[in-house]
């Protein structure tokens, strides 16, 4: 995994970017966190490439950028099939001089062409100029695992990179966020291509920018898409564990240190088993696994409504039956609220980190973590991919016409297990702000732009039809919120986090089987669990949903909200809030509820107010 970074110049103005290599330089500079291990710049007169290098595969020749023939690419990811595809190119008669899969990228271009993105199976994001045409490409994988933005902001140019402050490292950049980003913020929708600052942008998921002097074109190569679902359960349940047996083999192959992050639920510890069976067959294990646990957790945990029990016992029942080289990260309070950890996450995410103490964990996490190991294997998204949330199983939210995680706010007799998700800041906004920001117009209209991509082919069944679109809005919107978490606190640390539910041939085949297989047993995650069984403890097996966990200590809160009293008074944030809102939030009676509304509203004012301390935005409401 790597940082990557570019420049081209569109226009006729005559700049000529071999004059610009300082600027080019302090761009790729920003991302040193994400490439540790070397930094490259390729320069020439309308094009720039930077790259900050974590070096997981052939660690000595696969540096960048790199060039072959009229090609050249500034990459960062993984390439899950670079094998079998370099053995395929050299029947082509290519001649291969590394070992990369970066090699296998331009080599794959140069002898497909644009179509080369069809024969890619990965996580990746990447820029690749073509000498020839003058032409960039702008690449993104299919799922959106990996970052890749573009600003249009400077005339006569382009600028990418895999964070925002890279691009806002340039000297003609400006981070200015308006009422629309501030909505796309604050709606929790995740639109496709949409970033929070203005001209700033995305590159979609499963999708190409093809940049030249004639503008900017995208080609959508790869969605979600209809499919007949022909196979019975006994085949559906053989399929998914014949391709989750090859992705995570294809996944734990490294040149560096490798683990699984571990919850003991059952998305989590069916990779750690698949990885550690994958290992000791070659002779590599046994696997490292890590936990993330909170001081007293375990001992003084209260149940609510969405987590039943503490995730401890669990984890430890995993590490038990598949026999890994386990260690638990227990955080305290006091780390939680380590004012540098709070600070370095909203630096990583180059934006408010409206998730309360789970971004802080997360980045505690891997931070011990890359002590150990250079690549992590996650379990993320199989709720996504599988309909696991407990959502997608109450049918007043099925039938709201609505994005479901916001849903279950707004449904009677349903309480909602996530408002500590980005909306619930508005009820602390100051009235015309919030007025002026028409959040649920908002949120309307990109839900039916939504919906409206879905294809349902020939299918009649109207049921099938609708929980086709929740399984769509999932996996090309909700889950990209979780995949941006994951990556940036992971490459804050440069660890590489991989994540084999998100392997495009398993996510299609299993959009398409019908619901009524994906629930065939009456719970979530019905075909993820009988494909697993086999080597997951009893009580794994038969546990319930449990989200990431947060800190339950309520020394946690007492201290969010002492820290709120003492930023409200001269917080660069307060134009954005309504005084009286936020001194009761300060002065609100503490309540274990499961799902701490006061306390996370009081998370997301001090993120604001970090955000705007600590990083160069302008707002312009």
């Amino acid at each position: 995994m790597c940082g990557v970074v570019g420049w081209v110049a569109l226009g006729a103005d005559g700049r000529d970017l071999r004059r610009e290599a300082a600027a080019v330089r302090a761009m790729t500079g920003t991302m040193t966190l994400r490439g540790p291990d070397a930094e490259g710049l390729w320069v020439r007169e309308r094009v720039a490439f930077g790259h900050r290098r974590l070096a997981v595969i052939d660690l000595v020749t696969g540096d960048q950028p790199m060039t072959v023939e009229h090609a050249a690419i500034t990459y960062s990811g993984e390439l899950y099939n670079y094998r079998e595809l370099r053995t395929e190119l050299r029947g082509h008669g290519h001649e291969f001089r590394t070992g990369s899969d970066t090699e296998v990228v331009l080599r794959a271009y140069l002898q497909w062409g644009e179509d080369f993105v069809e024969h890619l199976n990965g996580m990746y994001a990447f820029g690749l100029w073509d000498a020839r045409t003058e032409t960039l490409l702008l690449v993104r994988d299919r799922m959106g695992v990996k970052p890749l933005y573009y600003y249009t902001g400077v005339a006569g140019s382009l600028l990418f990179a895999s964070e925002p402050k890279a691009v806002f490292a340039h000297p003609q950049a400006e981070a200015v966020v308006d009422l629309e980003g501030l909505r796309e913020l604050l709606a929790f929708v995740k639109t496709p291509g949409h970033a929070l600052y203005r001209d700033l942008h995305e590159v979609v998921p499963g999708s190409y920018l093809r940049v030249s002097a004639d503008g900017v074109r995208r080609r959508q190569y790869w969605r979600p898409s209809y499919a007949e679902h022909r196979d019975d359960r006994e085949t559906t349940v053989r399929t998914i564990r014949g391709l989750l047996d090859d992705i995570v083999a294809r996944q734990t192959i490294a040149d560096v240190p490798l683990c699984s992050l571990l919850s003991g639920g059952l998305d989590s510890s069916a990779i750690t088993a698949l990885a550690n069976a994958a290992l000791t067959g070659r002779g590599e294990g046994p696997l490292r696994s890590f936990a993330v646990d909170f001081t007293g957790q375990a001992e003084h945990f209260r149940p609510d409504p969405m987590r039943a029990e503490p995730d401890t016992p669990f984890v430890h029942d995993v590490v038990k039956h598949v026999s890994v080289d386990h260690e638990d990260i227990v955080l305290s309070s006091a780390t939680l609220m380590d004012p540098l950890s709070r600070s370095a996450v909203v630096a990583a995410m180059d934006q408010p980190t409206l998730g309360g103490d789970i971004y802080t964990s997360l980045y505690l996490l891997f931070r011990a973590v890359r002590e150990h190991s250079t690549v992590a294997l996650s379990g993320e998204a199989a709720d996504e991919v599988f309909g696991g949330y407990a959502w997608f199983h109450v049918p007043a939210i099925v039938r709201a016409e609505t994005f479901p995680w916001l849903a279950l706010g707004e449904i009677a007799g349903v309480r909602n297990a996530q408002r500590g998700g980005a909306q619930l800041v508005t009820s602390a906004l100051e009235p015309s702000l919030d007025e002026s920001l028409r959040l649920p117009e908002y949120r309307a209209a990109a839900y039916r732009d939504a919906i409206a991509e879905v294809d349902h082919g020939d299918d009649p069944d109207p049921h099938n039809r609708r929980m086709r679109e929740m399984s769509y809005l999932h996996l090309t919107r909700f889950v990209q919120i979780l995949l941006d978490r994951k990556d940036r606190m992971s490459m804050a640390h440069g660890l590489e986090v991989r994540v084999p539910f998100c392997d495009h041939r398993l996510v299609q085949y299993v959009y398409n089987t019908p619901w009524a297989l994906k629930t065939f047993d009456g719970r979530e995650k019905s075909l993820l669990r009988a494909a697993t069984a086999d080597v997951l403890p009893a009580s794994v097996v038969a546990r319930t949903k449990s989200p990431y966990p947060s800190t339950q200590d309520a020394r946690y809160e007492q201290a969010l909200r002492e820290a709120l009293v003492t930023v409200a008074a001269d917080s660069p944030a307060a134009s954005l809030f309504d005084r009286r809102r936020v001194a009761d939030l300060a002065a609100a009676p503490y309540e274990h509820d499961g799902f701490g509304q006061a306390r996370r509203q009081i998370e997301q004012v001090l993120a604001l107010d970090l955000w705007l301390r600590h990083s160069p935005v302008r707002l312009k409401l």
